[in-house]
């Protein structure tokens, strides 16, 4: 349980340090190659360490041991820990995040802007919210 609390407040680190370099408008995002990238790697940090807080839970209550990082999301919906609706949303935000660390095409900043501002910290906080509960 202590590691599902320190990768919590690693999450919520991220989060915060996202929130305080975020820019407040798409065109602010959009002209600065810093800001795009910092954001970008926050994003990044934070969808990895949901992944690894979802392989914490996974082992805390010894669920099937995943495929790989999509599966655990798969597992930690079949077992009731998170629901359909953001199991859909975290692995999004992985394929995202493939996306930005592998550079596999070309990243819309339209569709990171509006995850690192509108949807990123709702979703995470609510998975941390279902990990906590789901990990008891």
């Amino acid at each position: 349980m202590n590691r599902i609390k320190d990768k919590t407040s690693e999450i919520e680190q991220f989060l915060s340090e996202l929130d305080s370099i975020a820019p407040a408008t798409f065109d602010e995002y959009r002209s600065s190659i810093e800001k795009r990238a910092a954001c970008e790697r926050y994003l990044e940090k934070i969808i990895e360490a949901a992944t690894d807080l979802a392989f914490l839970v996974i082992k805390q209550k010894r669920l099937k041991i995943p495929e790989d990082d999509i599966d655990a999301f798969n597992i930690l919906l079949d077992n009731n820990i998170i629901s359909m609706d953001l199991s859909k949303k975290l692995k999004t935000a992985k394929g995202m995040r493939n996306i930005i660390a592998h550079q596999y095409g070309k990243i819309d900043d339209r569709i990171v802007f509006e995850s690192i501002t509108k949807e990123i910290g709702n979703d995470i906080a609510e998975f941390i919210r279902a990990a906590a509960e789901g990990a008891l």
